[in-house]
């Protein structure tokens, strides 16, 4: 079954472009083209699409406006394009609050690059969110390796004890891809400000998304939150988002723990990596840490939470239920390394009980 897509920009040539991108994958299906929101809004009955790509800017209704208007009469998936600025990312990010699914860079599309791997990268965008829009993706281009199998039923909850049973962590660790802003926003927004120990995130982002993402996590949530600088020593009540398109992880430096923000080698495909993060806190030997696995595709942070949880620290993992994408969480489950599989809004509920040094119910 093909996945229907509606292409939304005011730029007939950058519609066209996008079509011409779309074309390439035989199993992806063109239904309809809109030169602004209210266009969209007056087609999506007729197309009925999976997928809906959505620029921010356009004149008559904006992309913003659209998403809100959108998701009340839809449940097409929207990706939005965005602009590689400062401004693009903050309407990118209130998108993504809106409900828009996920962002893919509006300079995918330039001329001057590969356009064999803008129409794969884009392709494989659709695809996931199109699997997605018929409920949550079950492990979008992941396969569980044979050392990784016989976790049980994906998704399901593990007999285990209280989340709380460990008591307090000293470091809560999160990674999260596709759909992590929206999840990330509900899972921080649930942690008290006077929260018990730090919080070290990474969000798969492009460089020029992260400050931009921070400061509206920062306004919403009663904790601080703040884009990870090198240097900073993660404190109790704060959360560090690590840089889009560079690596954080964590070292003891005068016998403090200090957060490292590096630059990432070219063969390092996720820039920043959940793994690199959960890494080089198992190498600290760390003993009283929770990392959360949140939303996304691929397979980023499961090698991490294996070398944290063989420390016997904990790991959560965001149910399918909740996932715009259930593929990095999945691959966790099936690991057998969760500790915990729930929701983004009850891993919430739980962790703001575990920061407050109370036991999960």
């Amino acid at each position: 079954m093909s996945v229907r897509v509606l292409i939304v920009d005011d730029s007939a040539f950058f519609r066209r472009t996008v079509r011409q991108l779309l074309a390439s994958d035989p199993r992806i299906e063109v239904v309809g083209e809109a030169a602004n929101g209210e266009e969209a809004l007056r087609l999506v009955g007729e197309c009925n699409p999976d997928v809906i790509t959505m620029d921010v800017q356009m004149p008559v209704m904006d992309g913003i406006t659209a998403v809100h208007r959108l998701k009340g009469i839809t449940r097409a998936r929207i990706l939005m394009f965005s602009h590689l600025t400062y401004e693009g990312a903050r309407s990118t990010v209130e998108a993504l609050s809106a409900g828009a699914s996920d962002f893919i860079p509006k300079t995918i599309t330039d001329a001057q690059g590969d356009r064999s791997v803008a129409a794969r990268e884009l392709c494989s965008r659709i695809h996931a969110l199109g699997a997605a829009h018929a409920g949550p993706l079950k492990g979008h281009g992941v396969a569980a390796s044979p050392g990784e199998a016989g976790s049980g039923i994906a998704g399901a909850r593990r007999p285990v004890a209280p989340a709380g049973s460990g008591g307090v962590p000293d470091l809560v660790l999160v990674g999260a891809s596709t759909g992590g802003p929206v999840a990330l926003q509900r899972l921080l927004c649930s942690v008290a400000d006077a929260a018990a120990c730090p919080i070290l995130i990474v969000q798969h982002m492009p460089a020029s998304f992260t400050r931009a993402f921070a400061e509206r996590l920062d306004s919403l949530c009663r904790i601080a939150v703040k884009e990870a600088e090198h240097g900073d020593c993660p404190a109790p009540g704060h959360a560090y988002l690590a840089p889009g398109g560079r690596q954080m992880r964590l070292e003891r430096h005068a016998g403090r723990l200090r957060i490292v923000v590096e630059d990432a080698s070219p063969a390092q495909t996720y820039k920043p990596s959940v793994d690199v993060l959960f890494e080089s806190v198992a190498k600290l030997g760390l003993r009283q840490v929770l990392a959360i696995v949140m939303t996304g595709m691929g397979s980023d942070g499961c090698a991490g939470a294996r070398s944290l949880h063989e420390l016997g620290n904990r790991i959560w993992a965001e149910s399918a239920e909740s996932c715009v994408v259930y593929g990095m969480p999945q691959v966790v489950v099936n690991a057998g390394l969760a500790d915990r599989v729930a929701s983004a809004a009850d891993l919430g509920s739980e962790l703001s009980r575990l920061l407050s040094g109370a036991r999960a119910a």
